[in-house]
């Protein structure tokens, strides 16, 4: 097996807080538009719409934004006043200003395994915002390689550690996605490693593959570089 030479990590919800922010933003939503229906069924639509419109707006604020325009079209059977698409205009720009809340022992783990190792981190969405969260999270000089990519595809893993650090055979990807960070990268060849987030999007849910013998888990990143390690001594 070849030595570690890269790890990838995941952004929202693995390094910093994010799912947090849009299920804030979805209660505002849900209250805007709750004459016209029950908060789980405005958010069963939503997520619908969220779904199906992957394929055209991607992943990120924008997408969830149009997609929330959508929903308050369709519940109102066309009745939304320019109001209520105002105030989803505005909810969806402060999703755009929220703070940057490193998770705890984020900071920790990137310092104790940078130099060690390339360092890349692997994130998907919104180009302007993945750029500014990253700025302001204050994590920004552990990382020798950003790549901002629009899914998260074994294809994908493979082209990034071919680019950073020798290919996926000798890197690992950790992340709170099993779905987005995990299994892909572990079919590219990777190690996976799941940190668990008790706030996951639910297009993001998947069934652990516990049968593979790259994947791990641990419970937060001040366990990555102990998991690291053993990987060596294994």
């Amino acid at each position: 097996m070849p030595s570690l030479a890269a790890i990838g990590f995941d952004a929202d919800d693995t390094l910093w807080q994010n799912e947090h922010y849009y299920r804030l933003t979805e209660e505002r939503f849900t209250a805007l538009l709750a004459e016209h229906g029950e908060a789980e069924a405005i958010s069963a639509r939503l997520l619908e719409a969220e779904r199906r419109n992957l394929r055209f707006y991607g992943y990120g604020i924008k997408g969830f934004t149009l997609s929330m325009i959508e929903t308050a079209i369709e519940a109102t059977e066309g009745r939304v006043s320019t109001r209520v698409i105002d105030d989803i205009l505005a909810i969806g720009r402060d999703l755009l200003t929220h703070p940057i809340d490193p998770l705890p022992h984020a900071r920790d783990a990137l310092q104790a395994l940078h130099g060690a190792y390339r360092l890349v981190l692997i994130t998907k969405g919104d180009l302007f915002d993945q750029e500014r969260k990253l700025a302001q999270s204050g994590l920004g000089d552990f990382f020798d390689a950003v790549e901002i990519v629009s899914d998260k595809s074994p294809a994908v893993y493979e082209r990034v550690f071919r680019r950073h650090g020798g290919g996926p055979e000798a890197a690992l990807m950790v992340g709170n996605s099993l779905k987005s960070d995990v299994i892909p990268a572990i079919a590219a060849g990777a190690w996976g490693v799941h940190v668990p987030h008790p706030l996951t999007w639910a297009l993001e849910h998947a069934e652990p593959p516990e049968d593979a013998p790259r994947f791990r888990r641990i419970d937060t990143l001040g366990d990555l570089p102990a998991l690291v390690a053993g990987l060596h001594d294994g």
